[in-house]
Order: C-alpha cells, then sequence, then structure tokens
C-alpha cells in the first residue's frame, strides 16, 4: 500500500507531502489544476523515463518519495533480492527518484543505489496505473493467461513440474545419443586402442622397475672386466690369498720360536679372514651384476614401447593401465548403446504423455473458467455503459516447441464494441473512456485475484455521468475492499463513495502558477462534490444533493 508520496520542484508543485491509507481516495479538481503532474510524479518513482521537463523552471532538480507498507511475502522483496538490494519486510519500503535539469537522474531504494529497469520492475508489483492511455497491466496479453488461471483458481505447479520432468528426460536422451553418435564415430579406433593396450598389459609402476633393472645390468655390463680382474688377484693358485695362506703355513712352524712371529702369524691369519671375507664379497658382488645381454635386450624393448605408447596416448605411462580400463568401458557402452537409448527415449516419451495428459486437463479447467469470467465481466458492462460490448477470452493451443511450465495454451482478453463488430484486443478498440471502464469491468470480475496492492484509474468516469458515474462509484468502492484505490475523477457520484479526498489547486500571484493539494474534511467535501455538481457558481440545491451523495444530513 503507498502510505506517502512527497514531491518537490516537479512542474508546478514546489513542495507537496501526501499521505495515503487503506480503501478509497479521491483526487478531484477543475481541469488543468495539475491532476495529471501528481501521476507523472508518482510514475517517475515506479521508474518511468526521467524527463527534463518535469523540473520545475527556475529549479536545479526534481525530486519524489513514496513510501509503501507491504506484507512480508510481497513479490517486490524477491524483485529487490534478485537486484542484489537489501530489504527489511518490517520496515517501509522508500523509493527516491531524482531529475536534474539537464535530463539526468538517480534512483534509490531504501537509500541503495537502483536503475530506473529495477524500479520499473518494483513499480509493476506495488502500483497499477490505470488510464486510456496505459497499455500495461490487463491491456498487456502476456499477462492475461496468469489473470485467468488466478481467477479460476487453477492449480499449474503440478505441470510445471511434469514439463521440468520432460525436458530433463529429453536433455538427457539428447544428451546420451549426442555421447553415442560421437563414441560410434570412435569405435574402430577404440577397438585397436583396446586390443593393443590390452595386448601390452601396462601395470602402475612399471615404467620405474624396467628403469631401475635396465640400470642396474648396464651397470654390471660396464664392472664385469673389472670385478673379473679382482678376482683373478684375489684367488687361485697364484692369487693374494693363495699366497697369504702358504705363508702362514711356514710362519705356523717358526712361531713357536720367537713371540714376535707369533704376533705375525696371528696377524697373517687376520689377513686371511679378511681376504675370504672380501672374496665372498665379491662373488655376491658378481652376481648382483651379472646380466644376460639377451634379457637386458629384452627389458629395454618394453621400456621403450611402454613409453612410446604413453606418448601415443598423451598420457604418462603410469596411466596407461587406467586409461585401457576407460577405453574398455568407452567400448562397452556403445556395445550396450542402443538398449540405453532405447530406455531413455521410453522414459522421455512416458514424461511427454504425462505431461500432454496434464497439460489438456489443464486447458479444460482453463476454457471452464473463461467461460465463468466471460459472464462475470459480461454482468459489469450494462452498468457501466457498455451494455452493447461483448467480451471473451480467447484460448489457443501453442505449437509443442512453445509449451511451457504454465502449459501449451495462449491466452488473451478481446472484445467487440458494437453488435456485429469483430473481436479485437481492447487496446486497439476502445476508446478512451471505453477503455477504462472496460479495465474496471475485469478488475471487479477479477476482485479476489492477486494484483498491485495500489490500483490508481485516471478519469475511469470519463464521458459518463448520472447512474454510470454511480454504477463506476459503487465498484471503485468494492475493488477497495480488498486494495487500495486511488481515483482521479471528475464524477461527484464516484468522489463522494471515497473514503479520502483530496483537492488539486492551482493559485497564481500573477507572475508564477503553483499547484497544491489539500485533504479534505466533511464540510470541505460537501462544498467540493456541490461544484463538481453545479458548475462554477455553487448553489444550496448543489449542497443538498452534495449532501445527499456523502450520507449526511
Amino acid at each position: 500500500m503507498l502510505t506517502a508520496l512527497a514531491i518537490r520542484d516537479v512542474v508546478l508543485i514546489e513542495a507537496l507531502d501526501l499521505e495515503f491509507g487503506p480503501g478509497l481516495g479521491a483526487l478531484t479538481g477543475e481541469t488543468g489544476a495539475g491532476k495529471s503532474i501528481l501521476l507523472d510524479a508518482l510514475g517517475l518513482a515506479l521508474g518511468a523515463r526521467a524527463d527534463a521537463g518535469l523540473v520545475r523552471q527556475g529549479a536545479m532538480h526534481a525530486g519524489v518519495t513514496a513510501s509503501f507498507d507491504l506484507p512480508p511475502d510481497h513479490a517486490a522483496f524477491a524483485i529487490l533480492a534478485e537486484g542484489g538490494l537489501d530489504a527489511d519486510p518490517g520496515e517501509p519500503l522508500v523509493i527516491r527518484r531524482q531529475v536534474r535539469a539537464d535530463g539526468g537522474s538517480r534512483a534509490y531504494v531504501n537509500n541503495q543505489a537502483a536503475s530506473a529497469g529495477l524500479l520499473r520492475l518494483l513499480g509493476t508489483s506495488l502500483v497499477e496505473i490505470h488510464g486510456q492511455h496505459d497499455d500495461r497491466g490487463l491491456l498487456n496479453p502476456r499477462g492475461h493467461r496468469a489473470l485467468l488461471d488466478a481467477f479460476g483458481r487453477l492449480d499449474t505447479a503440478s505441470v510445471a513440474a511434469l514439463h521440468e520432468r520432460w525436458r530433463d528426460a529429453e536433455s538427457r536422451l539428447d544428451q546420451a545419443a549426442t555421447e553415442l553418435e560421437e563414441a560410434d564415430r570412435d569405435r574402430e579406433w577404440l577397438e585397436h586402442a583396446v586390443a593393443e593396450l590390452t595386448a601390452f598389459a601396462p601395470e602402475p609402476g612399471e615404467e620405474a622397475m624396467l628403469a631401475e633393472a635396465r640400470a642396474t645390468m648396464q651397470k654390471g655390463a660396464r664392472l664385469a672386466g673389472e670385478l673379473a680382474a679382482v678376482t683373478e688377484q684375489l684367488e687361485g693358485s697364484e692369487g693374494a690369498l693363495a699366497l697369504l695362506r702358504q705363508a702362514a703355513r711356514r710362519l705356523d712352524r717358526l712361531a713357536s720360536e720367537h713371540d714376535t712371529l707369533a704376533q705375525a702369524l696371528a696377524a697373517i691369519d687376520r689377513a686371511v679372514n679378511e681376504a675370504s671375507e672380501a672374496e665372498d664379497r665379491l662373488a655376491e658382488a658378481g652376481e648382483a651384476f651379472a646380466f644376460d645381454p639377451a634379457r637386458l635386450e629384452a627389458m629395454e624393448t618394453r621400456l621403450f614401447d611402454l613409453r612410446a605408447l604413453a606418448r601415443k596416448h598423451r598420457v604418462e605411462p603410469d596411466a596407461l593401465a587406467a586409461l585401457a580400463q576407460e577405453l574398455a568401458g568407452r567400448l562397452g557402452r556403445i556395445e550396450a548403446g542402443g538398449a540405453g537409448l532405447a530406455a531413455l527415449e521410453k522414459q522421455a516419451a512416458a514424461a511427454r504423455a504425462s505431461y500432454d495428459a496434464a497439460a489438456a486437463a489443464l486447458s479444460s479447467s482453463r476454457q471452464a473458467a473463461a467461460r465463468r469470467l466471460d459472464a462475470a465481466v459480461a454482468i459489469e458492462l450494462a452498468p457501466l455503459k457498455l451494455d452493447t460490448a461483448r467480451f471473451r477470452t480467447v484460448i489457443e493451443a501453442l505449437p509443442e516447441a512453445q509449451w511451457g511450465p504454465a502449459g501449451r495454451d495462449r491466452v488473451e482478453f478481446e472484445i467487440s464494441t458494437n453488435p456485429g463488430a469483430p473481436f479485437a484486443p481492447l487496446v486497439k478498440i476502445a476508446s478512451g473512456g471505453e477503455l477504462s471502464r472496460f479495465i474496471l469491468a475485469l478488475k471487479v470480475a477479477l476482485a479476489e485475484e492477486g494484483g498491485a496492492g495500489t490500483m490508481i484509474f485516471d478519469e475511469v468516469d470519463r464521458g459518463v455521468g448520472g447512474a454510470v458515474a454511480a454504477a463506476i462509484g459503487d465498484r471503485l468502492a468494492r475493488l477497495a475492499a480488498r486494495a487500495q484505490i486511488l481515483v482521479v475523477t471528475h464524477s461527484p457520484q464516484v468522489a463522494a463513495r471515497a473514503a479520502r479526498h483530496w483537492l488539486i489547486a492551482k493559485r497564481s500571484d500573477g507572475i508564477v502558477a503553483r499547484t497544491g493539494v489539500h485533504v479534505l474534511d466533511q464540510g470541505a467535501r460537501r462544498e467540493e462534490i456541490a461544484r463538481m455538481l453545479s458548475g462554477a457558481e455553487v448553489t444550496d440545491e448543489a449542497r443538498a444533493q452534495a449532501a445527499r451523495l456523502l450520507g449526511v444530513g
């Protein structure tokens, strides 16, 4: 609900602060007093194009601030969150717009910078402005389906869920078909690669093992000659170990002759022992470094082939074993792909059939709701001096490519203004006054179904009076039972039904003209409605008639 509007330096308005409440509020005044300026100012706050012409002559900039009290679940909070702005559902929503004399503008929502585009999105959720130049809201066919669904209290959530399920199944089917097609093109290569890798049978860590064994065998090849020479010098009948043993045997016969000889014998014995140990170590080393040239060649061939295979497949040698499993799996999926694709096709067909059935049921429900809506609007037309007009809700089947979460129907409201005249969209064939009254009739028929919390009707009573004006006032009052309604009116019958009444007046000091707005008390309301009844000269009879309209003595 709009709670306050502050206007500064907009056209003829120097400074104006208005407070609003629930129910029906009327804004009246003589032609040219500036009623349209109020709507232009509010439109500016709701994202209308910034126009330097709105800036009051002599001022540097114009400013408008609009405040709203909203329920916590209002759509405006989701719009703000999506736009990256913070808003506390427990606090008023304050929109501020400023336009400079050079045409530049700035906008803020709760003191956070915002774009004009965001304000327009907010505006559609906060306020509906209905007038002869309005091309939004009920006149926009894009919203007609949702309005019909709300009127008929139709559940579209299940259809949306089935649509998502169908599209998901189609997506998985398309992906599987693409993968299968791509894989099938690679079948020959896969078969060759899997056969090659399977035959080679690479193992993780094999490269390091082969490289280490090859290095050891190559080292043995280099050391073999040296080891043989050392062994020959140490072993044999003429080797160092044999000579040491001969020396020990001779010295053994002499050792008893002197202690020094015994010590020498002990030393030689130790040398024999050490030499024997050296002989054993040499034998072990010989075994360790022993190599078979054929085995070395085979090992080198395996190592080089392993590395070449890794380069071919652009992986590390240790990854070849895993690659072999992966490629074998892909080949297996190709072979089993036909059966899997058939299963996905079956799932997609079932999902489509479920969606189709639910969408068909929704279409039938829409047809029934459309008949009820047409009847409800028809009831409202005659009292609004639209008794020769006809209204209908057109429901057309969409091509499958346009089926969506809301079903498979296109919905549009159409009217025929005269007997025998063809049906067409409201905005194309209705005059200004007719258009406003058609919108009012629709709003009354849709009275319980959604819409913004604030609705403004601009001269909905244009060109009518008497009983028709009274019927308009009655319907506006009915709408005001569930939403805040503001009406710019020249009809005393409409103004009299309002719970609040503002008078818009223009005054001039001979140099500068200014527009002001005043809240009218009961006495002032009677005088203003009497003026609306009688014209320039307010008569006692007009005052009495105004009192009767207001229901006061």
